[in-house]
């Protein structure tokens, strides 16, 4: 659409015209708030459990949360701080938000996408939540271990989880695409922010390592439904080999939950200090470097469960290792803060007050990197109170520090300063209160996730205390919190567009920035990570232009309705027996979205917008995602090889015919040389020709899964998954590459349908770019299947 200038203030619109426009806009600015809220939301909730379960530990005779409630309650709240709070803070909801004003764009390269991604992290929430109408809220704990995971709870919360993944997976090729596509003119990738760098590393981090927690929660979920496992000892499975896949990507996430708080952390430092950041070169090599040895520590959740002594010294050796640049990163903090001007307002307050803890906590973790000590603090409140150090007083802190530097960038008002700082006080006490105490319970020997204790362990129930006290004083800084931000949506004072004197590009527009963010054109001169800086002291000045010559993309419903109909799917999955009328219905209403989101038009006016690597949004965008595809298939075929290697998976008599394969595989290879040849014809203007291609692509693909589903049955009469677990492992990757064949497939349909109503070219972002870049990766993996379980 084309876009107004600003107007005279208009009548407040109704709650129908507002509720309307958040579930249909795909303005990143507003998509970040609604993530930002839904993810303090879920800290806040999370919060009131941890407050509950340490009242229950006042004193070991407590009766007031026990058994499978105190489970539930400290489950939820893991699973709600974790995936729900910390990540989306950081990453997702001030990330939205904050990324594209600092490059100097108008939105991300895929907003629809981006609005997607929003509807189907909520829908995961609610699934998590909504178990307590069945009567069995998830109680395995947020690592959901196999075999714990089999109750009802536990498949909702792995549901929610699946949900959850292809959310994060969406919006983190969204992200990295947005970073390399789509920055202003003069801005490379050495003078981008800090923050920039950060969301740029965690995304790629989330994106090559998301696969292990999809495989685990899959898997699990396979086993509880359908009996089918890599898992279970009884047809020789192996359980640890969750853990295999659960910890890599869970310890690399806890990096994903670190650094947008880092880079949120050095705009702070330097806006608050007067002066730019110590060593910006070395923190973003710090920052990848955790990227690389982020993917080589998980282990050390694991030196307990009888792995061999080369094993546990490797990865005690890469645990320590990463301390050194995490290490860099505080001491570039440190360095930047040392000799500036330090305005002593709120969001500093908190900078410091991360840099305290969050020592504390990395010195701990060296400790936990030794495996005879690790040995004895494994499973005991010393990892709590470790964990919490780096997680709470870490990325808590920093989740707050954002908060408060960019609230009136968000809202347009300032905040009472003196409210923000006794909210930091106040946290930092409570947090010392209950988790300094809890390093010596570890030392005593207490274990996490009792909801008792022994009573004549010297000094246990006291330092309980201690710990409860400490929550309640938390709860009361929360309160100040609450009060603190309604004061000043209520009556704070209007904010100017730099109010604190930064030096990025979010400060260069009012608060809050218009839908179009910016109505000029920025000099391309960037010397820095600090443009405003850089023009300021150059004398130049951004030349403005007309608002009505900016186009923006359309609202759009489908982002919304395709989520609400992958929530019915995903809880048909967790609350009945497979197949189901609601998964069934689910998936129905789900290619009745991807239909209406393939037909709609992104924009009123169809133009082709170009980006820094001369690559389309969707070729970006897909080229990352797949970088987590191959993940998916990587980690459980590595799984798989363990299995087989091992003995324990081997092929029976009568395994599916070699002769079939090939076939198919002629099919499947064939396809891919249809749809190159139709992608070319497409860019060449040869409309018939491409068409024509497109169809027989399709028409191959169907094929492809016609046979492969006359195997698939009778493959299980000769031999059915329960009962071989070499069986298992095949129906599981073999038909998953069956599902994604089936999604490739669909995205192709897409394509030729906006084919038939002439909308396939650059200008009106067609979908036949990204389905067949889709398509050659499930060709690719296929080639690598045949050989795996039909010729070896």
């Amino acid at each position: 659409m084309a876009v107004q200038a600003p107007e005279a203030r208009t009548a407040r619109p109704s709650l129908g015209a507002v509720i309307w426009d958040l579930l249909t806009t795909v303005d990143h600015k507003k998509i970040g708030l609604m993530y930002a809220f839904v993810a303090f939301f879920s800290f806040a909730v999370s919060g009131v459990l941890a407050l509950l379960f340490r009242l229950q530990l006042w004193s070991p005779d407590n009766q007031f949360l026990t058994g499978s409630a105190f489970n539930q309650m400290i489950t939820v709240h893991g699973a709600m701080m974790l995936f729900f709070f910390i990540i989306q803070a950081g990453l997702t909801g001030f990330g939205n938000y904050i990324v594209p004003l600092m490059l100097g764009e108008r939105d991300v390269a895929l907003p629809r996408i981006n609005a997607f991604s929003f509807w189907a992290f909520l829908f995961a929430v609610i699934l998590v939540s909504i178990s307590v109408f069945f009567g069995d809220v998830p109680q395995a704990g947020w690592t959901f271990y196999y075999p714990l995971s089999t109750s009802l709870g536990s498949s909702f919360y792995m549901a929610a989880i699946l949900l959850l993944g292809i959310a994060s997976l969406l919006g983190n090729a969204n992200f990295v695409a947005t970073i390399y596509n789509l920055r202003t003119k003069g801005m490379t990738l050495w003078k981008m922010p800090m923050y920039v760098w950060s969301i740029f590393a965690a995304n790629i981090l989330n994106l090559f390592t998301l696969a292990g927690l999809t495989a685990a929660t899959l898997v699990t979920l396979l086993d509880v439904k359908l009996g089918l496992s890599f898992f279970n000892p009884d047809l020789g499975g192996d359980p640890v080999l969750f853990q295999q896949f659960f910890w890599f990507y869970s310890h690399p996430t806890v990096y994903v939950m670190l650094l947008p708080y880092l880079g949120i952390l050095a705009e702070i430092s330097s806006t608050f200090a007067r002066k730019p950041l110590f060593g910006y070169k070395a923190m973003v090599y710090a920052q990848m470097g955790i990227v690389l040895l982020g993917m080589l520590v998980w282990a050390h959740h694991m030196f307990t469960v009888g792995q061999s002594a080369i094993f546990q010294i490797a990865f005690a050796f890469t645990t320590a290792l990463i301390a050194v640049p995490t290490g860099v990163k505080i001491f570039n903090l440190l360095g930047t803060l040392w000799g500036g001007k330090l305005q002593m307002k709120t969001p500093l307050f908190w900078v410091l007050g991360f840099i305290f803890n969050f020592l504390i906590g990395g010195i701990t973790g060296v400790m936990l990197s030794l495996v005879p000590f690790d040995y004895h603090a494994q499973d005991s409140y010393f990892v709590v109170a470790h964990f919490h150090n780096v997680l709470m007083a870490g990325s808590g802190f920093g989740a707050f520090a954002g908060l408060y530097y960019w609230w009136p960038k968000f809202t347009g008002r300032m905040y009472d300063d003196r409210l923000g700082k006794l909210h930091f006080w106040l946290f930092l006490v409570g947090y010392l209160l209950v988790f300094m105490p809890q390093y010596v319970m570890g030392f005593l020997g207490m274990p996490r996730r009792y909801y008792t204790y022994p009573a004549d362990v010297t000094g246990l129930v006291t330092l309980n205390q201690i710990s409860t006290v400490g929550a309640v004083v938390l709860t009361i800084g929360g309160l100040v919190w609450l009060w603190a931000m309604y004061k000043s949506l209520k009556s704070g004072a209007k904010a100017p567009a730099n109010p604190w004197g930064g030096w990025t590009l979010e400060w260069a527009t009012s608060s809050p920035p218009p839908a179009y963010n910016f109505a000029v054109r920025f000099p391309e001169k960037i010397h820095s990570e600090r443009p405003l800086y850089d023009w300021e002291r150059e004398g130049l000045e951004p030349e403005p232009i007309d608002p009505k010559t900016i186009h923006l993309p359309n609202a759009s419903f489908w982002p919304v309705f395709t989520a609400t109909a992958l929530f019915v799917m995903f809880f048909g999955m967790a609350a009945y027996a497979w197949p189901n009328g609601w998964m069934i219905a689910g998936a129905l209403l789900t290619l009745v979205g991807l239909v209406g989101w393939a037909l709609e038009p992104e924009y009123s006016h169809p133009v082709e917008h170009p980006t820094v690597t001369g690559k389309s949004q969707a070729w970006m965008g897909m080229a990352w995602f797949i970088t987590s595809e191959i993940g998916l298939f990587a980690i459980l075929i590595a799984g798989y090889l363990y299995l087989r290697l091992t003995g324990n998976a081997l092929p029976p008599d009568g395994r599916p015919a070699l002769w079939l394969a090939l076939v198919n595989t002629f099919f499947l290879v064939a396809s891919s040389f249809t749809v190159h040849s139709a992608h070319h014809d497409l860019k060449h203007g040869k409309a018939s020709p491409f068409k024509l291609g497109l169809l027989v692509t399709i028409a191959l693909g169907v094929v492809f899964l016609g046979f492969q589903a006359y195997e698939f049955v009778q493959a299980h009469r000769h031999l059915p998954w329960t009962e071989h677990l070499w069986m298992a492992a095949f129906f599981a990757i073999v038909g998953l590459h069956g599902l994604h064949v089936l999604i490739g497939a669909t995205g192709l349909s897409l394509a030729y349908l906006q084919a038939l109503l002439g909308r396939s070219d650059a200008k009106h972002h067609g979908t036949l770019e990204a389905a067949s870049m889709y398509w050659h990766l499930v060709d690719a993996v296929w080639l690598f299947i045949v050989v795996l379980f039909y010729v070896w």
